[in-house]
């Protein structure tokens, strides 16, 4: 109906049947959940009914409905996450009005407050995840780099930036390193007079690519040059006896270990030259000592490989000689191209490139180990996988039972290079796997006595929410906060069902993991399926936290691109967001706090609000 207005009678045929209708089955729909409803702790059950409501509110199309509201200049229901039956009683209430028709009392039900909805969200957020920042609504969670195990002052300088929240990816490092990062957070609280909260994100099972044969010993050095071709700069590198390694005192771009006979008989201006792998040499001239150490700067380019030849030179004299002793060995990587054919084996088998004959036939395929043996189990011909955040992809063709066969079908235009430990999606596979490892409970044993909340990867069903639920109630650790990962397409399928789970064990949040969302969905779907997160825990009144990649390029380069500042402003519609580590941490917790603190006038979740703009002061034409 495209009219200006609608007449009493319109409004009685057409407007009323339709929100009664609603409103009588969103009831139905909570009371047939009665039961899990009633599980849940009793100061949490009004959002359990409301996210119930407000689920069946999108059960259908109402946008036939919304503008006829509009036409009656009534709220089109496109703001009642955390109120759904309450925002339909009042459109009720005032369509009622509008069409000189009472309604009886006897139509109401109990349900959440327009007014209560966002305290009951606001309340529990606090909860679990503590106060924000001064002047800010959203919190800022960082990941820990290793170097806050050792490092007090960076972690004060994260707190004092604006961070309320570490996060420790168990992933990474080890339990002794986390227990330094919170003690180094725990003093650095006590310093500032400020409040952190600690998370402990479980890694869950490792679906990933796995060891690829390695390519040798070598350490290559690189020396920048201009347009022209000129050095721009000699390359540091650190030179340090492998008897008794030392790290270097400034930034270098590599640390060779020589014999520490020679480098004790070096002087200022002594020249070392090493043998390179082409048959070359390479001059490395000595400019300052540290110990036993030495900061030199290399003119050319150089590949140098275990074990390979050294001299000290002083005034074209050789004084002394040796090794170069050991070098890191570098793995290799497989070039795939788009039609390429690959074989994801069992990790017990190493991957390689492809083989060609001298006629350029292929002799082998490339193939690529996979960590998780379920795969074999449970992957089936015709389904997509993806590798490295969805920057190589492909259909499988066959399951052997010990390999799959998968065609490439998405690679970048000159080819994808695929390295060990890179993501691995099967977003049409169902694995019959645990969220929860030993491994994981081992480390959360571990972590217990000294965290805040902990972080449950790989979830695709309500059951691996009462799993954890389990595990915390035999270890009495009813003081932790609960953090649902959703970052696999069965997660997001269930996202309700997973909410009322987690609401049995309050206080409970979610984490929107948008890389492995993105690539399990499809990345044209990821901006649609962010949204549908948020507005489902917003009726849940459950608090989000925005992750993945934000402000990424900030924190590893110095400078955030146009696109990133953007998503760190939308990023206001989260109870808090996720930085990860780089260099530049510490300014990028400082740059996310100025827009957030920003941002917060103007937008509340997602309702703007019309804070005053600077731009709209307009003297009067007269003036």
């Amino acid at each position: 109906m495209h009219r200006a207005s609608l007449s009493k009678s319109n409004i009685v045929e057409h407007v009323l049947p339709v929100l009664n209708n609603l409103r009588i089955e969103a009831i139905v729909l909570a009371n047939s959940f009665e039961a899990d409803v009633a599980i849940i702790p009793p100061h949490y059950r009004a959002s359990a009914r409301n996210l119930l409501h407000y689920v069946s509110l999108r059960q259908h199309d109402i946008r036939q409905l919304q503008q006829d509201l509009a036409l009656m200049g009534l709220s089109r229901l496109g703001r009642s996450e955390a109120h759904a039956l309450s925002s339909l009683d009042a459109v009720l209430d005032a369509a009622c009005t509008l069409a000189g028709i009472p309604r009886s009392e006897r139509d109401r039900t109990d349900s959440v407050d327009i007014r209560a909805g966002e305290q009951y969200l606001n309340a529990h957020a606090r909860t679990l995840l503590g106060k924000p920042a001064a002047r800010l609504s959203t919190r800022i969670m960082v990941t820990m780099p290793s170097e806050a195990a050792t490092d007090a002052v960076l972690v004060r300088e994260l707190v004092k930036a604006g961070m309320t929240i570490m996060r420790i990816n168990c992933a990474h490092d080890n339990a002794e390193a986390w227990l330094a990062m919170i003690a180094n957070l725990r003093k650095a609280e006590s310093e500032l007079g400020m409040n952190c909260k600690v998370l402990a994100d479980l890694a869950g099972p490792k679906l990933r690519t796995g060891y690829i044969g390695a390519a040798g010993k070598l350490v290559e050095i690189k020396v920048r040059r201009d347009m022209r071709g000129n050095i721009i700069e000699p390359t540091a590198v650190w030179l340090t006896p492998r008897e008794q390694q030392q790290p270097p005192n400034a930034p270098v771009y590599a640390s060779l270990p020589i014999d520490q006979q020679l480098l004790a008989q070096a002087l200022n201006g002594d020249i070392v030259i090493i043998e390179d792998t082409r048959g070359l040499t390479r001059e490395f001239f000595l400019a300052s000592r540290n110990d036993n150490s030495w900061l030199a700067h290399c003119r050319k380019h150089a590949y140098i490989a275990e074990q390979a030849w050294c001299g000290l030179y002083r005034r074209n004299k050789l004084i002394a000689q040796g090794r170069v002793s050991p070098v890191p060995e570098v793995f290799q990587t497989i070039l795939l191209h788009i039609g390429d054919d690959l074989m994801v084996t069992r990790k017990n088998q190493a991957g390689a490139a492809a083989r060609y004959d001298d006629n350029n036939n292929l002799v082998q395929a490339a193939s690529i180990p996979c960590t998780l043996d379920a795969v074999f189990d449970a992957a089936r011909a015709g389904q997509p996988i993806w590798f490295d955040d969805g920057k190589i992809g492909g259909i499988i063709q066959s399951n052997s039972g010990n390999h799959l066969h998968v065609k490439i079908t998405h690679a970048a235009p000159q080819g994808s290079k695929l390295a060990a430990e890179k993501g691995i999606n099967l977003p049409l596979t169902d694995l019959d796997i645990p969220a929860l490892t030993e491994t994981d409970i081992r480390n959360l044993d571990v972590l217990l006595s000294a965290i805040d909340l902990v972080g449950l990867s790989f979830i695709r069903t309500p059951d691996d929410v009462l799993i954890l639920h389990r595990l915390l109630d035999q270890r009495n650790a009813g003081h932790l906060g609960i953090i649902l990962k959703i970052e696999t397409a069965q997660a997001f399928e269930q996202l309700p069902k997973i909410l009322l789970a987690g609401l049995r064990r309050p206080p409970v949040g979610i984490m929107v993991a948008r890389g492995d969302l993105a690539v399990e969905v499809g990345f044209e779907r990821l901006a649609e399926v962010q949204e549908e997160i948020l507005w489902m825990c917003e009726a849940a009144h459950i608090p989000v936290i925005w992750a993945t990649q934000v402000l990424e390029n900030m924190a590893k380069h110095g400078m955030p691109s146009r696109a990133e500042v953007s998503d760190a402003a939308m990023s206001i519609r989260a109870e808090c967001v996720m930085l990860n580590k780089g260099p530049y941490i510490i300014e990028t917790v400082r740059f996310l706090a100025g827009i957030l603190e920003r941002m917060s006038g103007h937008q509340v979740k997602q309702r703007p609000t019309l804070r005053r703009l600077s731009i709209s002061q307009m003297p009067n034409r007269e003036q």
